[in-house]
């Protein structure tokens, strides 16, 4: 590691945990933990966690920080350091989330949307380091998206830009926790998923999916579907192969409307693999404008689940 790097805390604020890591600005992580983010109880018990796991980072490091830099999901006001009604985390409103954490530890602090950070990791370290524009979409507890555009992030007049899992694919489909209905995040986000699975147990109990838990529907995850479709299990392909064919016709909108055609897809959810990305970008080609259907690529993120932690303490060394 270079003498001459610089360090930062990353922290990837997600629903349902909180992820840390000490990063060098030639994006090293030199060590992570990670933490529940106890959203279900309010942003003090969230923020409480946030200034554990950062301190606990700190106390670990033997180097000088640069700067704390935080995704989280909602509306960031980069400016101001605000977080606005997170889709995921009850009764947040908006918070000075940046204010008190640089408060707390005396420490720079930057905050920005989640998956816009994922998109700047990607760009800087990742899948995006060779290309100018790109989409970045991220299938987590939520799904969030960044726009890369001749290598700037675009944020919009107000920082909300890129809330593709918030894009609607059916007018009078299911309720989205933003409160609106059709959404993709009502068909995509981690807890969807395994709802609608649940809801299939009864006719799809000769499904591997189930025999792998034991028919423990509490053991029920991502995880065990994919390791399921990797068997060849009919059901558990499906679920796949749809859930790739939504976030396609989703992604399609997004193509007609910016011109890009090039997708990276990161977070958990994204662990489904070749076959997922395939699915999407079938789905893709099935409904964008013909002259983009040559254009159109779905690429996997390189930096995998620590695209947030690193893409989140780039934002101390990137300037937009």
């Amino acid at each position: 590691m270079k003498k001459s790097n610089k360090f930062a805390v990353g922290v990837d604020l997600g629903g349902t945990y909180i992820k840390f890591g000490l990063v060098s600005s030639d994006g090293k992580i030199v060590s992570k933990s990670f933490l529940e983010s106890k959203a279900e109880t309010g942003p003090d018990a969230v923020i409480k966690q946030i200034k554990k796991g950062v301190s606990a980072i700190i106390e670990q490091s033997n180097v000088k920080i640069n700067g704390i830099g935080i995704g989280a999901p909602g509306v960031i006001s980069v400016k101001k350091g605000t977080v606005e009604n997170p889709p995921n985390l009850p009764g947040w409103g908006k918070v000075h989330l940046g204010k008190i954490i640089q408060k707390e530890f005396d420490i720079d602090t930057h905050v920005e949307n989640d998956a816009n950070a994922a998109a700047i990791g990607e760009m800087i370290f990742g899948a995006g380091k060779k290309l100018n524009s790109f989409v970045m979409i991220t299938l987590g507890t939520g799904v969030g998206g960044g726009i890369i555009f001749d290598r700037k992030l675009f944020r919009g007049e107000t920082g909300a830009a890129g809330e593709i899992g918030h894009l609607s694919i059916d007018f009078n489909g299911a309720k989205c926790n933003c409160g609106s209905v059709g959404c993709i995040e009502a068909y995509s986000g981690n807890n969807y998923i395994i709802h609608d699975v649940l809801r299939d147990y009864e006719s799809q109990k000769s499904s591997l999916v189930f025999k792998l838990i034991e028919n423990n529907l509490d053991l029920l995850t991502p995880k065990v579907i994919s390791q399921a479709a990797e068997q060849n299990d009919n059901y558990a392909i499906n679920v796949i192969n749809n859930l790739g064919t939504r976030i396609g016709y989703a992604m399609a909108s997004v193509a007609n409307l910016l011109d890009l055609t090039t997708i990276i897809v990161g977070g958990g959810v994204s662990g489904f693999g070749t076959r997922l990305l395939e699915a999407i970008e079938n789905g893709m080609r099935e409904r964008v404008l013909q002259s983009l259907k040559p254009r159109v690529k779905v690429i996997s993120a390189k930096l995998s689940n620590d695209a947030g932690i690193q893409g989140a303490s780039s934002l101390v060394f990137y300037k937009s």
